[in-house]
């Protein structure tokens, strides 16, 4: 892990007010903790596990976010039930593959279970993030381009 790897880490902490941050990579373990207003400390170590894929913030001792969608809420809105895709990791919100492409889906869009709906870079990773519902996309929360934080919407599916 290089020295400006460790920069971005601790910026994105700071910039979405992470109370605390994990990630075991290459067999190097990095936790960053803040407690109350303190700049945030920072520990690494080896690590004796394998390295994890994806980065995913711990919060208050919560397991790590899994690299798939975190579970959706369903919710109903004027009788219709929908269903709101969040985002399962801390990072950047791509509604395409590439900057010239068009988007994976767009309002009124019917969506297929699994179909990828955007993708969202962490660590120069990028993480397809797919529909858990057959149904048509009524809402994007998020514009392209912008920070997202776990647990933050991103999308709200009519499920059929």
């Amino acid at each position: 892990m290089t020295l400006d790897e460790i920069k971005q880490i601790l910026d994105l902490v700071r910039e979405h007010e992470l109370s605390e941050f994990e990630l075991e990579q290459e067999g190097v373990k990095l936790r960053v903790r803040k407690k109350g207003h303190d700049a945030p400390t920072m520990l690494m170590s080896p690590a004796h596990s394998l390295p994890m894929p994806v980065m995913a913030p711990a919060v208050g001792g919560a397991a790590p976010a899994p690299a798939e969608p975190a579970a959706s809420e369903v919710t109903e809105a004027e009788g219709v039930e929908l269903a709101v895709v969040k985002s399962p990791i801390v990072g950047t919100f791509y509604r395409a593959p590439e900057p010239t492409a068009s988007p994976f889906v767009n309002v009124g869009d019917t969506v297929r279970k699994n179909q990828v709906l955007c993708l969202i870079e962490a660590m120069k990773l990028m993480n397809e993030i797919v529909s858990e519902y057959d149904g048509e996309v009524v809402q994007v929360f998020v514009e392209n381009g912008q920070p997202v934080q776990y647990g933050e919407r991103l999308f709200a599916v009519r499920a059929r």
